[in-house]
C-alpha cells in the first residue's frame, strides 16, 4: 500500500453523502487519463483498505451506506467509482509535468493549422508560445487540447495575427518521381483531385492545415530532391 504521507484524498459526494479515499496519487493520476478504465488494487493503490465520509477525521462509511449508495460495499469498486466521476488535487509536480505536455499539444495544433493572415505563413512554435505566456493562458491539464484550442486563440488574437485556415497544394510528379512521392502526397492531407497524364506523371492537388505546407514542401523536396512542381491554389 501506498504509504499514509503520500496518499491524497480523492472525493465524490452522492446524494448530499461525501465518499472519501486515500489514493496512491499516481494510481489516480492514471485512472483519470485513462478515462475512468482500469481497476484499482486496493491492496496497492489505497494507503487503507476501506472507504471515509471524512478521511482526515478517521470517518469510515459505513457498509450499509455504500451498499445503499453504491449498491456495493466492495471497496475497489467505490474506489473506481470515485476515481471516475469525484475530484483530487493533483501533486505540484504532476500539475507541472501535465500542464506543461497540454501547453505542447496546444501549441503543435495551433503551428499545423493555423497561420499568418498578414504573411500567410504559419507561426513558428516559439513565438506562440510567448504568446501564451503573454496572455497568462490557463489550460486544464484534463481537457483535450482540441477543445481548448478556441479559448486560446481568442487570447492570442489580441497579440498575434492568428487565422485558422486550409490551404490546398497542386503538386505535379515527373513519372520518374511518382513512385517516390505519390503515397506521401496521397496520404498527407485530403486528395481532393488527381490526374494521370500521358506521360505517366501525376498531378494531384492536396488540402492540408495552412501550418503544415513546410513540413509537406520539406518532405516532398527529400523525396524527389527537388525535382517536383507545386503551386499553392488557395490559402
Amino acid at each position: 500500500m501506498v504509504s499514509l504521507d503520500k496518499a491524497i484524498v480523492a472525493r465524490l459526494t452522492v446524494e448530499g453523502h461525501a465518499f472519501e479515499i486515500l489514493v496512491d496519487p499516481d494510481a489516480a493520476l492514471r485512472f483519470k487519463e485513462g478515462g475512468g478504465k482500469g481497476s484499482v488494487d486496493v491492496a496497492k493503490d489505497l494507503a487503507i483498505d476501506t472507504v471515509f465520509k471524512d478521511a482526515k477525521k478517521g470517518d469510515h462509511a459505513s457498509e450499509h451506506l455504500l451498499t445503499e449508495v453504491f449498491g456495493t460495499a466492495d471497496v475497489s469498486q467505490i474506489a473506481q467509482r470515485i476515481l471516475a466521476k469525484g475530484e483530487f488535487h493533483l501533486t505540484t509536480e504532476q500539475r507541472r509535468t501535465l500542464l506543461d505536455k497540454k501547453r505542447k499539444q496546444v501549441v503543435q495544433l495551433i503551428a499545423r493549422n493555423a497561420m499568418n493572415p498578414q504573411s500567410n505563413t504559419p507561426h513558428p512554435a516559439d513565438r506562440i508560445e510567448h504568446a501564451m505566456e503573454e496572455a497568462k493562458v490557463h489550460l486544464d491539464p484534463f481537457k483535450p487540447a482540441e477543445e481548448q484550442l478556441q479559448a486560446v486563440l481568442t487570447a492570442l488574437r489580441p497579440l498575434l495575427p492568428i487565422k485558422m485556415q486550409n490551404v490546398t497544394v497542386e503538386v505535379h510528379l515527373p513519372a520518374e518521381q511518382v513512385g517516390k512521392a505519390y503515397g506521401m502526397c496521397k496520404n498527407f492531407g485530403v486528395l481532393r483531385s488527381e490526374a494521370w497524364q500521358k506521360d505517366g506523371s501525376w498531378v494531384g492537388a492536396i488540402e492540408m492545415p495552412a501550418g503544415m505546407q513546410a513540413e509537406f514542401y520539406d518532405e516532398l523536396n527529400r523525396r524527389t530532391h527537388g525535382n517536383v512542381e507545386t503551386k499553392l491554389l488557395r490559402s
